[in-house]
């Protein structure tokens, strides 16, 4: 056998042991992942919510983050106006910007924009926090007091992620399409009555239900992402680090690959 064919097969081979060692860490990661949201959702059913605790956590998951969901939000609307507008004008049919930038809102961009924010602000925040508490020994410490670490650490954010996306999202379409309306009144010349009705006709019940369903898989996404990577952080201040990173750059992937689904979920069942 050629020189050149071996070194062709055995760059082949150690390849495929690339990518097999990539997928098992995958499929590790996904059956963790999945385990914890199976522990949890057993917490939940088979114990008190500490309430208390889920009202910190939604004040810190919702309430702080509303400033940065505003300024996504309204300027993803201004843009979406001008940017359709600048197409539409060409057809003479510049008053379609409403229709175009309610519609995009709320199925899409309101939902993926907050989701993406809040993964970036919130779930970074949580897998520090609970890296912090992992390689300081202190969730070894509730487990010596047989205090469940799931039940007082992951259950508060689960819920508090999960309820807090939803409003967000709602929040977002409304600032979404107020950006939007802001640009067709004052600088696409479109009269308010005009937009607002346009607004209205362009909405049904399945374009706002379709986007608050996903706000509802976008928290569970953010919050279990951040605490399995919290939970499964070593290596000091060094590993809090690099599990905050894979924590933000999993839930964003994990945002878009649910996000996709969905979609097509939605679009072939109604």
């Amino acid at each position: 056998m050629k020189l050149g064919t071996v070194r062709r097969m055995t760059g082949l081979l150690h390849w495929m042991a690339r990518l097999g060692a990539k997928s098992i860490d995958f499929f590790h990661e996904a059956g963790g992942i999945s385990i914890l949201f199976a522990r949890t959702v057993y917490t939940m059913s088979t114990t008190r919510l500490r309430w208390s605790q889920c009202v910190d956590q939604m004040n810190r998951i919702g309430v702080t983050s509303l400033p940065l969901v505003f300024l996504t939000a309204i300027f993803t609307g201004m843009v979406l106006a001008l940017q359709s507008a600048y197409q539409l004008r060409y057809l003479q049919a510049v008053q379609f910007t409403a229709d175009l930038v309610a519609l995009s809102i709320t199925r899409e961009l309101g939902p993926v924009l907050t989701a993406m924010v809040v993964a970036g602000r919130v779930g970074a925040g949580i897998t520090a926090e609970l890296g912090t508490m992992k390689v300081t020994e202190q969730i070894d410490a509730l487990q010596s007091l047989a205090t469940d670490p799931v039940r007082y650490l992951v259950v508060p954010r689960f819920v508090a992620s999960f309820f807090m996306l939803f409003v967000l999202t709602i929040y977002a379409d409304f600032i979404g399409m107020l950006g939007g309306y802001l640009v067709g009144v004052f600088k696409l010349d479109i009269s308010s009555s005009q937009y607002i009705a346009r607004t209205f006709d362009a909405l049904v019940l399945k374009d706002i239900y379709t986007g608050l369903i996903k706000a509802f898989v976008f928290g569970i996404v953010i919050g279990l992402v951040g605490c399995y990577f919290g939970f499964k952080t070593e290596g000091g201040a060094e590993g809090v680090g690099r599990a905050t990173t894979l924590s933000v750059v999993t839930a964003l992937v994990l945002i878009i690959s649910f996000d996709c689904l969905c979609t097509a979920l939605f679009y072939f069942m109604f």
